[in-house]
């Protein structure tokens, strides 16, 4: 049994169905890759498991236990957390209070709270140096790691990311899959949701592709990336791809 399991979700917006049959696993301190298209149901994925959605049918199973009907807070309080794509920052608040906002669920244990925030400084070191600052001023990349950081404060077993590299510089932009890519060698599982798909491959353990609410293609990162198909539709053409982290070369 997978620490998360995903049973042929069907997921609605009114009569148009966004999710026809979606399963997916993730394992402890994996990496899987959600790829597809605009509009091809990544994003709703990530909201049907996250308690922002309800499916019409369907299972969402964390550590055996159902997810469904719960509300958002409790997900989140069960050890499943979401970066939203846009980040969804306080821009009128610090650093160090939007971190203060992701411990809410901790709010009366201070130590903890103050714990965890040096271990999202530890993961951050920028976030550090600019903890009385106001979120609004922070870089791209700067918000996007304080995004992450806040999502951490709950301690999640499974944190889901919604395109964490969009809107930066390729630099940035592996800057923070790089980190994404730590976060799970700590024993998190990470569902990313990435627009990068060669990105999203190389630190990868597993991927799925979506095409129209349909699951299409799923296997190892490594297979997926060397797939022509794949390549074709999301790699810019037919070309080698480093091997993900956690695959060895001939």
């Amino acid at each position: 049994m997978a620490l998360l399991e995903i049973r042929d979700l069907h997921v609605f917006y009114g009569n148009i169905e966004a999710l026809q049959g979606i399963s997916i696993d993730a394992d402890p301190g994996e990496v899987v890759a959600i790829l597809g298209s605009n509009g091809a149901g990544k994003t709703t994925t990530l909201r049907t498991i996250s308690g922002l959605l309800r499916p019409r049918s369907g299972t969402i199973a964390f550590e055996g236990r159902s997810l469904l009907g719960l509300p958002a807070h409790r997900i989140v309080a069960a050890g499943l957390s979401q970066v939203p794509e846009g980040r969804r920052i306080f821009n009128i608040l610090s650093v160090e209070e939007n971190l203060t906002l992701g411990g809410y669920l901790i709010r009366s244990q201070r130590r903890l709270v103050q714990e965890r925030k040096g271990s999202v400084y530890e993961l951050f070191p920028q976030l550090h140096e600019r903890r009385a600052q106001l979120a609004g001023t922070l870089s791209g990349g700067e918000q996007q790691m304080l995004a992450i950081g806040r999502a951490l404060m709950s301690a999640p077993t499974v944190l889901m990311l919604d395109e964490p590299s969009l809107g930066l510089s390729p630099l940035l932009a592996r800057s923070v899959l790089r980190t994404v890519k730590t976060i799970a060698e700590s024993g998190t599982s990470v569902l990313l949701v990435e627009q990068n798909a060669r990105q999203a491959l190389r630190i990868a353990n597993r991927a799925y592709v979506i095409e129209t609410g349909r699951i299409l293609m799923e296997g190892p990162a490594s297979t997926l990336a060397n797939d022509e198909r794949v390549q074709r539709a999301y790699l810019g053409g037919f070309e080698d791809v480093e091997a993900p982290a956690g695959t060895t070369g001939p």
